[in-house]
């Protein structure tokens, strides 16, 4: 397996498709997933003549399953670690759902030279959770809830999500994948347990604001208007505005997990704002 040491010595798992001289795409993957989520896109890319990348998030899939370090400034500085190891110029990062936390986090602080544009798909940011400063976020109490279900029965719950609310398939006169919500299973408990009940602070307490703001290159956020889990009033439609250079588009009845539920509507837009 193809893997590099952070500076804090954690071992990163990492796939690299393509020619070394084109235009990396690098793919940043949700809760509690991995790099496997992005198969579709990244052979997508591949065929388009592109340099195509992704990692395993600390603690998630094959990277180490860490007890620490599970929170949006390690993760940003395991993505830098990985971009200075593989050598990552002008690319292209792409994240859904804490991904896109993650790629808003290490976009706002990478290397000059390092981000040529950055896609949210499904994003967390700005912030997820209610506070003071976001009176219109989720109740902690519905976190304490992913807690409580993933402590309880973490195989059970990892079954529950992509059911239902994840890809939509609790909507009636949905097409339902079983695959699809075999395979979140399969990559959810590839997974540490630990690292999988601290994400869900880091996904829904850290505050983007900032990172937002302080991001230069081009933007592009991707939403489903039908978002069960991360609902686009209190993210998209929010990030947008606080971006320099960002272009909101939404997708009206899909899903959280859009990309995969639908490649052949996403995928063009995300090749087309690649090459613009």
């Amino acid at each position: 397996m193809a893997t590099i040491r952070t500076s804090d010595g954690t071992t990163i798992f990492y796939k690299d498709w393509g020619p070394k001289d084109a235009q990396p795409v690098v793919f940043h993957h949700g809760w509690p997933l991995s790099g496997d989520d992005w198969d579709n896109q990244m052979l997508f890319f591949l065929g388009e003549g592109y340099r195509v990348v992704a990692h395993d998030r600390r603690g998630h899939g094959r990277s180490d399953q860490t007890d620490t370090g599970n929170d949006m400034d390690t993760y940003a500085a395991d993505v830098a670690d990985l971009a200075r190891a593989l050598d990552l110029r002008n690319a292209i990062h792409i994240g859904h759902s804490t991904g896109g936390g993650e790629v808003a986090r290490y976009a706002a602080r990478a290397e000059a030279g390092r981000v040529a544009k950055a896609v949210l798909i499904g994003a967390v940011p700005p912030v997820m959770a209610r506070t003071p400063s976001n009176p219109d976020g989720i109740p902690l109490d519905v976190f304490d809830g992913f807690r409580s279900a993933l402590v309880a029965n973490r195989a059970q719950f990892f079954r529950d999500i992509p059911s239902g609310p994840f890809y939509g398939f609790n909507r009636e006169g949905a097409k339902v994948s079983q695959g699809l919500i075999d395979n979140w299973w399969r990559q959810g408990m590839a997974g540490g347990a630990k690292a999988h009940y601290d994400c869900i602070t880091a996904f829904s307490e850290t505050d983007f604001t900032e990172d937002l703001k302080a991001i230069t290159v081009p933007v592009l956020v991707i939403h489903g208007e039908d978002d069960q889990i991360v609902p686009i009033a209190n993210s998209a439609h929010k990030a947008v505005r606080l971006l320099k250079n960002g272009t909101l588009k939404t997708y009206p009845s899909l899903s959280h997990g859009l990309f995969a539920t639908h490649p052949e509507v996403v995928n063009p837009d995300l090749l087309a704002f690649a090459r613009g």
